[in-house]
Parts: C-alpha cells; structure tokens; sequence
C-alpha cells in the first residue's frame, strides 16, 4: 500500500477554509433564497435560463450549463412548473426534445431574488478581498469547476 499524499501546511489551510465556506457561508447564501420559497439549484436554474435567448433551453443542454444530472433537474424542474415559475414543452424544431423556459412569474421572482442574492455573495466572499485575490480566487476554483463539470462553462482563457 502507497503512502497518503498528506496535504502540506498550506493546502491543510486552503481545506478548513473551503469547509467553514461549504458549511457556514452556503447556508447563509441559502436564507434568501429559502425566503423565496427557493433551494439553491432552482436559482441556479433560473439564472441559467434567464442568460438563454428567449429565456428557453433544451433541457439536455439545460441540465449541462447548470451542472445537473438530468433526473435532479426533472425532478427540480417538477417544483418550478408546478408553481407557474417555469414551462416545459416540445422542442419545435425537434419533436424528441423538450425545452424550459422562464415564465413572466418566474421572471419577476429571479428580478426580485437576484438583487438581494449578489447582495449576500458580495458581503460574503467578494467584499473581504481586493481585485488581485479575487482574480486568483476566479482562476483557482475555475480550474476545479471546469474539472469537475467536464466542459468549458468555467474556462476564461
């Protein structure tokens, strides 16, 4: 049996830091949205949509951009619906497909939550750093979304 690549100093910090952000500071982004009636994944979903033209995306293409497997994105998708937030049809362009799209009620709650949300992202992580930690902080967690996600979502070279 190899020995464990113990983390160094360093990378033990980088570690308990992104634990206190995962466990302390996602639930705290969370309280707006759970005002809202709204779980993380569904803003995720709205704010993916509402960059799509026409506010419509394939949901093949949907669940992609969101990083959602396609049953939790059903799944999720099946609460948006229901609450008129929003709608699900056809493809018109290719019968076997089905695109989402916002609703006006679906517009008007991520107009109103997306304020309030980069309000919390700001005090939360964005207002403790100056322009050169930001930009190391945007490469740094870019090079591990882009390896988790498998696609180029996260790639700004």
């Amino acid at each position: 049996m190899t020995e464990p690549r113990w983390l160094d100093d360093t990378e033990q910090q980088a570690w308990r830091a992104l634990l206190v952000l995962m466990n302390r500071g996602m639930p705290e982004l969370e309280h707006t949205f759970k005002n809202h009636d709204l779980l993380n994944v569904h803003y995720a979903i709205f704010s993916t949509l509402s960059s799509a033209p026409g506010d419509t995306m394939r949901l093949s293409d949907l669940a992609d951009a969101g990083n959602l497997s396609q049953s939790r994105l059903t799944h999720r998708l099946r609460t948006l619906t229901e609450r008129g937030l929003v709608k699900i049809e056809a493809d018109p362009d290719d019968g076997r497909g089905k695109n989402a799209t916002l609703t006006d009620a679906g517009r008007a709650l991520i107009a109103k939550v997306a304020p309030l949300h980069v309000e919390d992202v700001r005090q939360l992580i964005f207002d403790h750093l100056d322009p050169a930690e930001t930009e190391c902080l945007s490469g740094a967690l870019s090079k591990i979304a882009a390896n988790l996600c498998d696609h180029e979502h996260f790639s700004f070279d």
